[in-house]
């Protein structure tokens, strides 16, 4: 029997639940998440950019957030998964965004874009999904101007006591039986703890900005950690 690999099994999963995405996220995380990608936009507002990529797109949350925040932009959104891709390009039409929003299938570790593209980079949720981690961190610095910044939002985990405890019962427990029962694919919704768990966060995935090529790198934790802003440029 052949193994798949990650990305074919994020793709496929993601493929499965691309119709609930949207309630899921919006309902399990309490509405937060449209709290933290607002924040994770307001990073590119010192110097207001007219190229954005949106790497792991999905159904284009980031994209069209970004559209409104900077009315002079325009937004290229790539991800490997159609069925999010195609409820993404539904909320873009009906938006009236569709002439300064462009949704493609494309790997994000191996972009279909010349070097020095665009004036930033972001991604929300979506490199912790990454097959090969480093890769698609190189494609990100690659595809960015110089005097670009990227800015990736991602899940992390609490360390203030009761706050953690509380968060992994949550996330481990709760979410997953949720997740299950609304979406009906079993794997999504236990996978989503599982990449929480070994994604490098704070500090481990600062050094891995670094040694792709990003100067100034920082870090702004949300909601007690639940979530963490990264960002960096490219001189």
């Amino acid at each position: 029997m052949t193994t798949r690999s990650k990305k074919e099994r994020v793709r496929g999963m993601f493929n499965a639940i691309a119709h609930q995405y949207d309630f899921l996220n919006h309902f399990l995380s309490l509405g937060i998440d449209y709290y933290w990608r607002k924040k994770a936009i307001k990073q590119l507002s010192f110097n207001p950019p007219s190229a954005i990529l949106d790497v792991a797109t999905g159904t284009a949350d980031v994209a069209i957030m970004a559209a409104r925040y900077f009315p002079g932009c325009n937004i290229v959104g790539i991800d490997i998964s159609e069925k999010m891709l195609n409820i993404g390009q539904q909320k873009v039409a009906r938006r009236n965004l569709s002439s300064r929003i462009s949704l493609q299938l494309a790997d994000s570790e191996n972009m279909p874009f010349a070097n020095n593209t665009f004036d930033a980079v972001m991604s929300a949720f979506g490199v912790r999904n990454f097959e090969n981690l480093d890769s698609g961190l190189a494609e990100m610095f690659r595809v960015l101007k110089p005097g670009g910044k990227v800015v990736i939002l991602e899940f992390s985990q609490p360390t203030l006591f009761p706050f953690r405890q509380i968060y992994r019962f949550y996330f481990h427990k709760i979410l997953p039986f949720i997740g299950r029962t609304i979406s009906r694919d079993k794997r999504a919704y236990t996978y989503l703890p599982e990449s929480v768990e070994i994604f490098p966060f704070g500090n481990n995935f600062l050094h891995l900005l670094e040694n792709a090529g990003f100067k100034q790198c920082k870090y702004y934790p949300l909601t007690l950690g639940i979530a963490t802003i990264y960002v960096g440029t490219k001189e």
